[in-house]
C-alpha cells in the first residue's frame, strides 16, 4: 500500500471516530439535560395548592387519550383554586382523546367556575374541548369550528356518520343552536373569532382578562385574584429542553430534516403526525398550489 493510500485510510478512520464521539457527546448532553429537567419538574406535576388564585390550564397541539392529563385535572378539582381558565390552541386529534378531555373538563366545571379562551385555534377536537365550558372567549383572529370527524382508513362510512351525528348533537346542545344554524356551521369550515360570535360558536371576543372579568361578573370570583399556571403532566418528549437536545442529536446523525420537524412540533407531536390511530376529529388547512 502506498503512502498516499495510508493517509487516506487514516483520515477516514479519524472522521469515523469524530462522528462517533460527536454522537456520544450529543447523547451525553441529552442525558444531562433530561436529568436537570426531571429534577426541575418532578413527575411533570404541579403542586397547585395555593388558595386565592385562578388556575390557568393550557391545551396545545394534538389531542389524544392521556390518562396523566385526566389525573392532573382531577387534582385540580380537589385543589383550592377559586376558578379555572382553560387556554386552547389545537387543531384537534383523536375523537376518543377529545371526548376524554371534554368529559374531564365537564367534571372539573362541576366543581369550579371554568371559562375557555381560544388563543389561535380550536378546531374539530379542539372545539369539542372548548364547548365543555359554559362561556367561550376568543380573539378576533382566532380560528374556530371545523365541526366534523375524519377517519384514517376507508370503508368506515357508517361509523363516520354515527360519530359526525354525535359531534353535531353535542354542538347543538352545548351551544343552544337550532337546526338551521347548526347546518350553517357544521360543514367542516373554520370561522374567525368575529364570525364565530354571530354564529354562536363562541360567546365573546377578548383574551384572558376578558375571561377573568366574566368569572368575576357571572361566577362571583374575587376581582383581585392572580392567575397562576397549573401544568398538566407533560409527555416526556414534549418538553422544550428535550426538543433542543433531540434536535442536536439528529443533526449530528445527519438527519437535519427530521431535526427541523422536531424543533417545530416536538418529539411526540412529530411521531403523532406520522400515525394517529382510530377515529379523528382533526382539522388541517387545505393544500394550496
Amino acid at each position: 500500500m502506498s503512502l498516499d493510500s495510508d493517509v487516506i485510510v487514516d483520515r477516514r478512520r479519524i472522521r469515523r471516530k469524530l462522528t462517533f464521539w460527536r454522537v456520544v457527546a450529543a447523547l451525553a448532553a441529552i442525558a444531562a439535560i433530561v436529568t436537570v429537567g426531571v429534577v426541575a419538574t418532578p413527575g411533570g406535576r404541579s403542586a397547585f395548592t395555593t388558595s386565592g388564585t385562578i388556575a390557568r390550564v393550557q391545551i396545545d397541539g394534538l389531542i389524544r387519550s392521556d390518562n396523566d392529563r385526566v389525573e392532573a385535572l382531577e387534582r385540580l378539582e380537589k385543589s383550592r383554586a377559586a376558578a379555572v381558565v382553560v387556554h386552547i390552541n389545537s387543531p384537534g386529534g383523536t375523537t376518543a382523546g377529545s371526548e376524554q378531555l371534554y368529559d374531564a373538563l365537564v367534571r372539573l366545571k362541576a366543581k369550579k367556575p371554568l371559562v375557555v379562551v381560544i388563543e389561535g385555534l380550536a378546531a374539530s377536537g379542539g372545539y369539542i374541548t372548548a364547548i365543555a365550558a359554559d362561556h367561550i372567549v376568543a380573539q378576533q383572529s382566532s380560528l374556530v369550528g371545523s365541526i366534523g370527524v375524519l377517519f384514517q382508513y376507508p370503508n368506515f362510512t357508517e361509523l363516520l356518520k354515527d360519530s359526525y351525528a354525535w359531534f353535531r348533537g353535542l354542538v347543538k346542545e352545548r351551544r343552544g343552536m337550532d337546526d338551521a344554524l347548526l347546518e350553517k356551521v357544521a360543514d367542516g369550515r373554520v370561522f374567525t373569532g368575529r364570525q364565530a360570535v354571530d354564529l354562536k360558536l363562541i360567546d365573546q371576543l377578548g383574551d384572558e382578562k376578558t375571561a377573568v372579568a366574566w368569572l368575576v361578573a357571572q361566577k362571583g370570583v374575587k376581582s383581585d385574584l392572580p392567575v397562576r399556571d397549573f401544568k398538566l403532566s407533560p409527555k416526556f418528549g414534549d418538553l422544550t429542553f428535550l426538543r433542543t437536545a433531540a434536535s442536536i442529536t439528529l443533526d449530528a446523525l445527519g438527519l437535519s430534516a427530521i431535526a427541523r420537524q422536531v424543533e417545530q412540533a416536538g418529539v411526540v407531536q412529530a411521531v403523532d403526525r406520522l400515525g394517529l390511530d382510530g377515529m379523528l376529529a382533526l382539522w388541517h388547512p387545505a393544500a394550496t398550489n
